[in-house]
């Protein structure tokens, strides 16, 4: 491990792609003790350059500027160049920290995995929301839930457009249930359609686990307000998220019967911004050489489900399709 002249214990990081993500690792990393932000590449110059003059650090010409002048980078170019450039990264001899989704499909993300392993490489996936305080606050309490009922809506902005809904938000959310039930979904059955893009702007699914564990998710950007919600139900409590307030209600029945009494406990969140969290864990990792826990398979494994969610979603909108056509037959 290479280390800054005089400072070893810091870890020198780039930010590949100067969009509103790659701008917030920039700010991030300026802020993290740990890390010294070497500098911004964007294909588009004078993006890189204003965040560079923002935070204080250099624009990088090339990909090539890294090798041996960073230890790690974060990769926030649009989804369809995340395998290209993370695996050119990590021939390179850096760790990478990719933004959700991880790929476009799984070969993409395969390839992903398999640089990292033969180039002994720190891979971590940009799901930001396990590191949310909410996540953390539920995770020493749970007791096999099985029943979860999942909202993130969001207002219509430009952003990226170049993926459906299922892969930019309900990823999110995919991830989160696959590593709180941590057991393999066994059926998928959704439904989404396109409202403003050409791409699914609204979906809902519904999984079921080999346990027995039931979730629905609703994924939107085209809602008229912001919400990002979970509840969840195991014996004798109900447990309710806000990942925009960044807090945990616990909600448990202490009297059970025809008049029943309820305990309220606001679980103990930690007042940290989710993404200063996923940096700073992403940095240990790279110092530490230890698995961080958004690591590619978790992150393939998301991708993996949300291309069944969008398999299913295709299957309906096909025997939608179909029925209408029928029914315009039985009418002419």
């Amino acid at each position: 491990m290479s280390a800054a002249a005089g400072e070893p214990n810091r870890i020198r990081v780039a930010v590949v792609g100067a969009g509103e993500f790659g701008r917030n690792h920039a700010r991030v990393y300026r802020e993290l003790e740990g890390a010294e932000l070497i500098g911004v590449f964007d294909q588009n110059q004078e993006r890189a350059a204003a965040i560079a003059a923002e935070f204080q650090t250099q624009v990088l010409k090339g990909l090539d500027e890294l090798c041996g002048r960073a230890d790690a980078a974060s990769v926030a170019v649009p989804t369809v160049a995340h395998a290209e450039v993370g695996c050119r990264l990590m021939e390179t001899g850096l760790d990478v920290l990719v933004e959700k989704p991880m790929a476009v499909n799984l070969a993409e993300a395969d390839a992903l995995l398999l640089s990292a392993k033969k180039n002994g490489r720190i891979l971590q996936v940009g799901h930001v929301e396990r590191f949310n305080p909410a996540v953390i606050a539920v995770e020493p309490i749970l007791n096999r839930p099985l029943f979860f009922e999942v909202h993130r809506l969001g207002v219509f902005t430009p952003r990226s457009l170049d993926v459906d809904v299922i892969y930019d938000l309900m990823i999110h959310d995919l991830d989160i249930l696959l590593a709180l039930v941590n057991e393999p979904v066994t059926e998928v059955k959704a439904v989404g359609i396109p409202v403003l893009t050409d791409k699914v702007d609204i979906a809902h699914a519904r999984l079921e686990f080999a346990g027995g564990a039931v979730a629905n998710i609703t994924a939107s950007r085209v809602s008229t307000e912001r919400v990002r919600k979970m509840r969840f139900f195991q014996q004798h409590e109900y447990i309710s998220l806000d990942y925009a307030r960044r807090d945990a209600l616990r909600i448990g029945v202490k009297k059970p019967g025809p008049q029943p009494e309820f305990g309220f406990e606001k679980l103990n969140a930690p007042a940290i911004e989710p993404l200063h969290a996923e940096l700073d864990a992403f940095v240990n990792a790279v110092r530490s050489r230890e698995e961080p826990r958004t690591n590619g398979r978790a992150g393939r494994a998301a991708l993996e489900l949300a291309v069944r969610v969008m398999a299913s979603i295709q299957e309906h909108a096909a025997r939608v399709q179909i029925g209408s056509f029928a029914t315009q037959d039985k009418t002419r």
